[in-house]
């Protein structure tokens, strides 16, 4: 991790209220590989999300009393960490990621990235 100021922490959509209603220590464990985010690190737990390749789409994994937490979130853009999706894996017979909602982290995938090129955009017009 690095000295630097941490970057801005956005909560797309749901993400925030599904990881709050979390375990108190799954959300610790989130919260701190969100801030391990924010301040350039990467946590042991957080491994690239599959079928986003090259976007910088991490999701963290953690179980809990025999349930897995997710969290995914993207360190795609300079100016903050966006957290995309935070949800309790149902299946216990499949590992991959079930595709409806890989489908939903694309949508917020896009809608985070709309967010920084509007952000983008407003400072760039504030430089003038």
């Amino acid at each position: 991790m690095t000295g630097a100021k941490p970057k801005e922490l956005v909560w797309i959509a749901s993400s925030l209220k599904d990881l709050s209603d979390f375990p108190e220590d799954v959300r610790q464990v989130m919260g701190f590989a969100l801030f391990m985010a924010q301040t350039g690190g990467k946590h042991p737990a957080a491994k690239p999300l599959r079928g986003f390749h090259g976007a910088g789409v991490l999701e963290v994994v953690d179980d809990f009393d025999g349930d897995t937490f997710r969290t995914v979130y993207t360190v795609r853009f300079a100016e903050a960490v966006y957290v995309l999706h935070a949800f309790q894996k149902k299946s216990k017979r499949a590992i991959e990621t079930p595709k409806h909602v890989i489908d939903l982290v694309q949508q917020r995938y896009e809608a985070a990235r709309r967010h920084h090129e509007v952000r983008a955009a407003a400072e760039k017009e504030g430089e003038r």
